[in-house]
């Protein structure tokens, strides 16, 4: 049996609805745990998905009363009056763009559909068990938990999965029978899945941060993947053994030795000329499989340089 799991959220949740509950309670308004409901559903992943929901939820709430109050007088306090208000009030709300406020709103009318009298002071009621409820769930949510760690794990795992693959391009090179089932493709670009999701959460609980340095870093990490997986068919189609595939089998290890956030992209890339200008001043292919082994060879290296120049953008973007 799984162990259960008390994660923060929950905790901020449960003090904030506490505190909101007891709040209204101590001021004497009606119907005062639903200040507690608001703060359940306002309470967010992020600060700023809270900010937004807390707006909608705020703005829908006080439509919700001027709807009440108008139906209500001239209709009176009926079932079928109800059912009219949310013919009408609901696609107000969704036209205005406060579909989140929908649940909220309507518990609203129901409180002074339940009181069977429209007045200052109902109104009042409610306008303050809106902002207590709100306002509590604004208040725990300015806590949240640093993600620092957790991404700079994710980078760390990432960079050991590259490691790992460009060992196997060095191995398959030095040996064609080599074989090699690619899960570190699959995790790679799990783990940048996870990385650019947790940066943008990461972005969103900072209101005043508009941009994350590691999910600039895992979408540079994306682009390069997308060259490794060409690099792939490139390698498995190469059968025949040369110098040329050796050198580059040893390049393939020096880069294992490379991968992490810092700027080494410029150093590889000089190596790169010195290796091609080497390959300029061997002997011509001596028949037609080493000239398309070659062939092959050359376009891989083309494919690493650009693996390297999308590192050296992003470390020249000074991010």
């Amino acid at each position: 049996m799984p162990a259960i799991k008390v994660g923060y959220r929950t905790i901020k949740t449960a003090i904030g609805t506490a505190l909101a509950i007891g709040i209204a309670q101590w001021l004497g308004l009606e119907f005062y745990s639903s200040a507690g409901i608001l703060t359940i559903l306002c309470v967010k992943v992020t600060q700023k998905r809270s900010l937004i929901t807390s707006w909608e939820r705020f703005a829908a709430c006080l439509i919700g009363i001027v709807f009440a109050a108008i139906f209500f007088t001239v209709l009176g306090y009926h079932p079928w009056s109800i059912g009219l208000l949310i013919l009408l009030f609901f696609p107000v709300l969704v036209w205005l763009n406060l579909k989140e406020g929908i649940i909220t709103s309507s518990v609203i009318i129901l409180h002074l559909y339940t009181l069977e009298y429209i007045s200052w002071k109902a109104a009042g009621n409610e306008v303050a068990l809106i902002t207590i409820g709100i306002g509590m769930a604004l208040l725990v949510n300015l806590y949240m938990p640093s993600m620092e760690l957790t991404l700079k794990k994710i980078q760390g795992d990432l960079e050991d999965q590259f490691k790992a693959i460009f060992l196997e391009f060095r191995a398959y090179l030095y040996d064609h029978e080599h074989l090699w089932d690619g899960k570190e493709i699959t995790r790679s670009a799990q783990l940048i899945d996870e990385g650019k999701d947790l940066a943008f959460r990461d972005v969103e609980n900072h209101t005043v941060r508009y941009e994350n340095e590691y999910y600039h870093y895992f979408k540079m990490r994306e682009k390069q993947l997308e060259l490794i997986e060409r690099m792939i068919p490139i390698l498995s189609s190469i059968d025949e053994r040369y110098i040329q595939g050796y050198i580059l089998g040893d390049f393939f290890g020096e880069l294992s030795e490379a991968v992490h956030p810092g700027n080494t992209a410029v150093i590889y890339l000089d190596s790169i000329e010195k290796m091609r200008d080497k390959f300029r001043e061997m002997d011509l292919p001596k028949d037609r499989a080493e000239f398309e082994t070659r062939s092959k060879l050359h376009h891989l290296l083309n494919e690493i340089e650009r693996y390297l120049l999308i590192k050296k953008a992003f470390k020249k973007s000074d991010i």
